[in-house]
């Protein structure tokens, strides 16, 4: 079934009106916090009150200090995943005080067999496989935001920031824990200086909104919590219970804080591939950087670099990029831009920091007083990058030109959920600028419904030459953006419905919008069927869904009808396979884009964790411009060997046929070696291999039967907290073609030393 309402202009006005409704309702309705039954009960509760003890501990989850008897004692009585509120398979006491400068918690896991404990040495998040605890913190108590904190048995951490939005921002604070493995489980237990988390600057008690949580993986992974959980709402953070206390606490003494950088670079590349000699890349091998920290209340941070590293040690995967229409994304990872990146989140990716390739200096601001929120940032970049969207398509180009990028983000938080934002990104290079200023809405309507809403208007400008050769115009170009998302979330019944247009002339340089001049409308249902753990399923859920896409003179794009089935069950099984019926224009001409797209999750122990993702169906030869057939196999393996050693394979094959005759076979392989000595210390090995095979005779112009590409970089670190660090690497690439084999184009020897200096 196809469903074509093309030429229907009530169609353009509806989603506008809708979103109208909305926003008028829900600024009325978000005037209250949205509750269900169940967290009315939970907010009517008496706070938990936190003693404030002047005690010290030595984190070393031995738990003999005897600050410990005195402490708040909490249970997590419930399993809330897959069982529904039903009580916990295992006992966890957790204790909680504070002394004026840290949050201090302790945790008592019991089990019944602790050798089946998933608890391998790992870096920093990476332990979301394993047995864990988390403290979750929302100090400002404004269901907002909150502060995640994880441990697993050996005190390996992880933590990340979340949003009413489900937004999961990756965030870096310096703490302490320590885990032990015993004869009835394990101990953590953590201290969390204050200084590494924003909370109230207000005098006296305060009071914040937490949740405890614990993750028991075995046959099926048991999610542990304080609290029971409403499935009937899709805000995760709103759940939780209040403590009390936190009398005159303070940041302690890291008001400024300095890391200071050594970066040592050492590049040789062939003068002339594939037979020239090596000769040195570059002018400078060594650099000092200097990042610079000023928490001037407990709720403002200020950062500033010149000439800091900004780059990260680990490599991107390498990925598929033949025959994609579109532009690929890779993960932010840069600790600067990270610090307080949740406030610049929308719906559109308005910002996207891997935009800034290669920033010289840069300046920050990020924080929250009361209920607004503010972030700032200005970094001159010695690189620009910029991106050509289309309705169809994406160009890219880098130019080796200097620029200024500044971000201004504003939120003022309604009631106790929902918010209104104003964004404004400003690009200015030579003979170039590109503005975007915008407004946005998230409200809840109730505990399961919500709705966001952006509008952004921009203007650019190219270099005349960038302008001519990628098609653009040479004068100023505007163009506008315009987003509805509405979503509902109960026990047994999920849906949602979207509207999003963009003019051809929106440009958004520090963003990743892809595409433009486009209309796109789309929505879903789905049904949930819940068991409890021990039967053979936990979870099914299943149901249609549409997108329908035109550019700005209603011209079909895209449409397609979906049906998706989702499974979870033992093993930890995760199966989902989507059914999907479509047509796509490109280049002047209707595709058909049928497919079954399915992915199988298999966790069957702590030392194993298969995944296999299959494409089968239509696709389009977007070079020739013709109806192709695609075959996509993607299996990726971890293999964990004892509490050190991690061996992780994945690899995507991919044949594209046209006519009957093979287009092209694709292989991308990604190996990553991994030896832990301890928390702080691993040596990472990782190989990359690319071969891409064409039949030439089936192409329309001419091209090299083959293309190869190996990178390899091998890394030692030793990290004692994530600004305290040294890494020593080496990387290479190999390129090969037809009549070229396999050949090394460069190598790289790196060095780098980061130190963080409290004051």
């Amino acid at each position: 079934m196809i469903i074509n309402i093309h030429g229907n202009r009530a169609f353009h006005i509806a989603p506008v009106l809708f979103s109208l409704f909305m926003l008028f309702h829900g600024l009325t309705a978000a005037a209250l916090p949205p509750q269900s039954a169940a967290a009315s009960e939970i907010l009517e509760k008496a706070p938990h009150r936190v003693p404030m003890l002047d005690i010290e501990i030595r984190v070393d989850a031995a738990l003999d200090e005897e600050s410990w008897k005195d402490a708040l004692k909490l249970e997590l009585k419930y399993e809330v995943s897959p069982g529904e509120n039903i009580p916990a398979p295992v006992r966890t006491e957790v204790y909680i005080y504070t002394t004026r400068t840290h949050l201090n918690v302790a945790f008592i896991c019991h089990d019944s067999n602790p050798s089946a404990i998933r608890a391998p040495l790992s870096e920093r998040d990476k332990l979301y496989s394993d047995d864990y605890v988390a403290i979750l913190l929302d100090p400002f108590n404004d269901r907002q935001r909150r502060f995640n904190l994880f441990c697993n048995p050996l005190g390996v951490q992880a933590d990340f920031s979340e949003t009413t939005t489900n937004n999961y921002i990756e965030w870096d604070p310096i703490w302490e824990s320590a885990g032990k493995i015993t004869k009835t489980g394990y101990n953590v237990e953590m201290a969390i200086p204050f200084s590494s988390l924003r909370f109230p600057s207000a005098k006296g008690e305060q009071t914040w909104f937490f949740d405890i949580a614990r993750s028991y993986p075995r046959d099926v992974r048991h999610g542990l919590r304080l609290v029971t959980f409403d499935r009937n709402t899709v805000c995760f953070v709103c759940q939780g219970e209040e403590m009390t206390g936190f009398e005159n606490i303070k940041a302690g003494k890291k008001t400024i804080e300095l890391d200071p950088t050594l970066t040592a670079v050492y590049t040789q590349e062939r003068d002339d591939f594939p037979d020239g000699k090596f000769v040195k890349k570059g002018d400078h091998v060594g650099q000092l950087g200097l990042t610079a920290r000023w928490s001037f209340t407990p709720n403002m941070t200020l950062a500033a670099a010149i000439n800091p590293d900004f780059s990260t040690v680990e490599a991107d995967a390498a990925q598929l990029d033949i025959n994609t229409q579109f532009a690929l994304y890779y993960q932010e990872k840069r600790t600067f831009f990270l610090e307080g990146a949740n406030v610049f989140n929308t719906h559109l990716p308005i910002v996207y920091t891997r935009t800034l390739a290669d920033p010289y200096w840069g300046v920050k601001l990020t924080g929250k007083d009361g209920a607004n929120s503010i972030g700032f940032y200005s970094v001159q970049d010695n690189l620009t990058n910029l991106y050509f969207p289309s309705a169809t398509q994406t160009q890219s180009t880098s130019l080796d030109m200097k620029s200024v990028a500044t971000v201004l983000r504003y939120r003022r938080d309604i009631g106790k959920s929902s918010g209104l934002g104003v964004l404004v990104t400003d690009r200015e290079g030579d003979h170039y600028y590109n503005r975007v200023v915008g407004v946005d809405a998230d409200i809840w309507l109730t505990i399961s419904d919500q709705v966001q809403v952006q509008f952004l208007a921009a203007q650019t400008r190219y270099p005349y030459k960038v302008a001519n050769d990628f098609g653009q115009s040479t004068g100023k170009i505007e163009g506008s953006a315009f987003d509805v998302y509405y979503k509902h979330m109960s026990r047994n019944v999920e849906f949602y419905t979207l509207f999003k247009q963009i003019s051809p002339g929106f440009r958004a340089d520090l963003g990743f919008i892809t595409q433009a001049g486009d209309r796109q409308m789309g929505g879903g249902f789905n049904y949930l069927f819940l068991h409890n753990p021990g039967y053979w399923y936990t979870e099914i859920s299943l149901g249609p869904s549409f997108q329908y896409e035109t550019d700005q003179n209603d011209n079909l794009l895209n449409k397609a009808v979906n049906f998706s089935l989702v499974y979870k069950g033992p093993l930890q099984s995760n199966v989902t396979v989507i059914g999907s019926l479509g047509k796509q224009f490109y280049m002047g001409k209707i595709f058909a884009v049928n497919n079954v797209d399915a992915t199988i999750i298999l966790i069957p122990s702590g030392k194993l964790q298969t995944n296999l993702h299959a494409i089968i169906g239509e696709q389009i030869d977007f070079d020739n411009i013709r109806q192709g057939q695609r075959i996509l196999i993607n299996p990726y393996l971890t293999y964990k060997i004892g509490r050190h050693i991690s061996i992780d394979l994945d690899h995507a094959f991919e044949r594209m046929q046209v006519e009957s005759k093979r287009l092209y076979t694709a292989n991308v392989t990604n190996f990553k070696f991994v030896y832990q000595f301890s928390r702080r210390a691993y040596l990472n090995t990782n190989l990359q291999y690319v071969n891409y095979n064409y039949n030439a005779e089936n192409y329309l112009f001419a091209i090299d039967p083959k293309y190869k590409h190996l990178f390899t970089k091998i890394l030692f670190s030793y990290t004692i907290n994530p600004q305290t660090v040294l890494f020593l690497g080496y990387s290479d690439d190999h390129y090969g073609s037809l009549h070229i084999p396999l050949t090394q184009s460069n190598r790289t020897f790196f060095l780098k030393i980061g130190y963080a200096l409290v004051m």
